[in-house]
């Protein structure tokens, strides 16, 4: 079978569709960034693990990064390399494997790497070995995603570290970006030069951590590329690393879903799906924003329904709603061109990053499939969910 990227035709399940040359768009692109600022760029698992593609992401990039025990396996034993590690805390029957799996492990506190550095090198004795700091500065507005905010459990900052690091310690480790632009970054590297750079001599590589949205179309690569450079002018010796996330799967692919019912209340009108936002859209909730909807004008959320009431009375305005028994797994509003029918798709854009890692099986719904969509129009399907995938949980 095949199909086309536009309507998805022949497709009548839920299904996320990872798109072979939008990916390889995106990885050329890191690529060729990496390439013209010297630097090194690495894959973050926790927006993107889908492992059955790693073979494609081995063309362009040589590392992954890790926050687990469980994601640095994957990263060494299926994308075939030592991954770059953080974790907030590690514990001791975990820092072996991790060190076996790792060229980098960054210690979130001076704690961690106090009571763990020696069990990690004795595991991996050419593990490098870093810390992770804190520069006090984000310009993240969601709470729950800024890992600087006040009372933060992430890094050191400058006051606690000592002026003489210990003699394992090659490395630093920063992060303070979501889906952040060149500019920010910019901003920030004042900052974290202003508070650390009187520890670089000391070190050997800095990764800058993620968050660097180089894919998206208002990106200004030839700025961090300037910035790359001249920071690798002030400090030649440094070997620098960035490890995004979403970067890599930025509009790579839609999650494709069908209407199954329609119901009314209050006339308000919902199109009941058999997606969740809940359970398969989770950052929809939390962070919490409005997906596209291929086709559908987004209107925003219910209060601005009630004020544009009579305007928007005459058109097909629907929120969409998931299949679970949760009350608040819906998401409005959304204007379509027509009335909507059961059957018929509604196509989520950019579903790649932060979904398919995200994703659970809260009420036993039916997960979505992942599929690759080839350049030819051939689906390959990477995998499917059954009801033993559902059981195997609740062993």
């Amino acid at each position: 079978m095949k199909t086309d990227n536009k309507t998805f035709s022949g497709i009548n399940e839920p299904m996320y569709i990872l798109e072979e040359s939008k990916l390889r768009r995106n990885l050329q692109l890191i690529n060729n960034v990496a390439h013209d600022a010297d630097i090194e760029i690495i894959l973050a698992f926790k927006a993107y693990a889908l492992w059955k593609t790693f073979p494609i992401f081995r063309e362009y990039i040589g590392s992954t990064t890790a926050s687990s025990l469980y994601e640095a396996r994957l990263g060494y034993e299926e994308f075939g390399a030592p991954v770059h590690t953080f974790s907030p805390a590690i514990t001791d029957d975990e820092i072996e494997e991790i060190a076996r799996c790792s060229s980098h492990i960054s210690f979130n506190s001076l704690t961690q790497y106090l009571r763990l550095h020696s069990k990690a090198a004795e595991a991996n004795k050419s593990v490098k070995l870093g810390l992770r700091v804190n520069p006090e500065y984000s310009e993240v507005g969601t709470d729950i995603y800024n890992p600087c905010a006040p009372g933060t459990r992430f890094g050191i900052t400058a006051d606690k570290l000592p002026e003489r690091l210990p003699d394992d310690i090659t490395g630093f480790h920063c992060h303070c970006h979501c889906e952040s632009g060149a500019d920010v970054f910019e901003r920030s590297l004042k900052h974290i030069e202003e508070k650390f750079s009187r520890w670089f001599k000391q070190i050997k590589w800095i990764n800058f951590g993620g968050g660097h949205l180089m894919t998206r179309k208002d990106y200004d690569t030839g700025l961090l590329v300037s910035l790359m450079k001249d920071f690798h002018k002030r400090y030649p010796w440094l070997h620098v690393i960035l490890e995004p996330g979403s970067a890599f799967a930025w509009q790579t692919g839609p999650l494709v879903s069908q209407v199954i019912d329609i119901v009314e209340d209050n006339g308000i009108r919902t199109a009941i799906l058999n997606v969740s936002f809940t359970c398969h859209m989770p950052d929809c909730l939390e962070m919490p924003y409005m997906p596209e909807v291929r086709g559908a004008e987004t209107i925003g959320a219910d209060s601005e329904y009630g004020k544009n009431r009579q305007k928007l009375s005459s058109g097909h305005v629907y929120r969409l709603g998931g299949c679970s028994c949760l009350s608040g797994d819906f998401m409005g509003l959304w204007s379509f061109d027509h009335e909507l029918r059961v059957g018929e798709k509604i196509i989520f854009e950019d579903m790649l990053h932060y979904t398919t890692v995200k994703t659970n099986m809260f009420n036993g719904i039916h997960h979505p499939a992942i599929a690759l969509l080839h350049d030819d129009g051939t689906p390959e399907v990477l995998r499917k969910f059954t009801y033993e995938d559902y059981r195997a949980r609740m062993d």
